[in-house]
């Protein structure tokens, strides 16, 4: 088949696959596709975002089965190989014959790469090694410089992942302000903000947004606000860390949905909290990640998914004894069978 016929195919399962590198096409034709197709026979849906721990534990199952059939004697072998030079020839040989992308992937209903991807960060020793002295900030910066951003390279000179020296960096590269937004910061934010979504918008069907189209405009915005280049909006604003940036960004755009409003006060609060306690139960989830947070906000109002979210996030904290040992559908099932009439009698 020829690259856009493959492409036909997967934009079933992946609708931003005319976005994607024909080397990567062909990559996802021969590991993925076969895949997919069995998924949908199943009525399962081909999912992205991120891992729920249902997955992150299959994962773990796949990797364990794997180490178990070949012999391999750690995780970090088969998933850093390049890490054991003297092994890799052998360990390399014993991956192709035992189907190593195939049993890597079974019963996860993602393309492949990301299932890599996340199964390199759960057995990276290198990722869990708590905060970075001065000492390594200085060294970071030093090997930056020389290396520019070989993160590969770097993580091995620091023994560190590439996503935690990448990140560090991010964070360290300039002086970060951390006190109250001056009005420059927030202009500077809105335009890099606004360039961003007039650069995608532009790219996805040749025609900008026009300044007096502002209802669709904020749709657009809320929208997209939750997948922003933050670090490319990072360097534009150039005082504050990425993180910050789209947390400013969030209030900024609260604000302006609400009007200004504050939601949770008084009896409409205690309805909020049993209206996103009902709801939740009612979903059966098991798991955080599978909730569309986005389809609870009419609970409150107009908000976000990522406000819907902290905001059970902080019913689980000041309700939930020991919830940080409990599973998401267990937190849920005790907010509904011991917080619930309690709310609602308060009501």
């Amino acid at each position: 088949m020829d690259l856009d016929a493959i492409k036909q195919e997967l934009e079933e399962f992946i609708p931003h696959v005319w976005s994607i590198s024909d080397s990567s096409i062909r990559q996802i034709a021969g590991r993925d596709l076969v895949r997919f197709k069995e998924f949908k026979k199943q009525g399962i849906a081909v999912k992205f975002g991120r891992f729920t721990q249902k997955e992150n534990n299959q994962i773990r199952k796949n990797v364990e089965e794997f180490l178990a059939t070949t012999g391999i004697d750690s995780a970090e072998k088969l998933l850093f190989t390049s890490r054991y030079p003297e092994d890799k020839v052998a360990i390399n040989r014993l991956k192709v014959e035992h189907l190593f992308c195939e049993k890597i992937s079974e019963g996860i209903p993602r393309p492949w790469r990301l299932i890599y991807y996340r199964a390199r960060k759960i057995f990276d020793p290198n990722n869990y090694k708590g905060r970075y002295s001065e000492e390594e900030k200085e060294k970071l910066k030093k090997y930056h410089t020389l290396h520019g951003n070989d993160w590969k390279k770097i993580s091995e000179m620091m023994s560190r992942s590439n996503l935690s020296v990448a990140m560090k960096y991010s964070e360290i590269k300039s002086d970060v302000n951390y006190g109250p937004w001056s009005k420059e910061e927030i202009q500077k934010l809105m335009h890099a903000v606004k360039e961003v979504i007039r650069r995608r918008m532009r790219k996805e069907d040749g025609n900008s947004l026009s300044s007096s189209d502002k209802s669709d405009r904020d749709v657009l915005i809320e929208k997209l606000c939750q997948k922003l280049p933050w670090t490319e909006i990072e360097a534009e604003v150039g005082t504050r860390y990425w993180r910050q940036c789209k947390q400013k960004w969030t209030t900024i755009l609260m604000h302006k949905m609400t009007k200004g409003q504050q939601l949770y006060k008084g009896t409409k609060q205690l309805q909020s909290r049993i209206d996103l306690i009902k709801r939740l139960y009612e979903m059966k989830a098991e798991d955080a990640n599978e909730v569309n947070w986005e389809e609870l906000t009419d609970t409150v109002g107009p908000v976000l998914g990522t406000y819907i979210r902290a905001r059970f996030h902080k019913l689980k904290v000041s309700c939930v004894p020991f919830w940080q040992k409990k599973s998401f559908s267990e937190v849920v099932d005790y907010l509904y069978e011991k917080k619930l009439p309690e709310l609602e009698e308060q009501l």
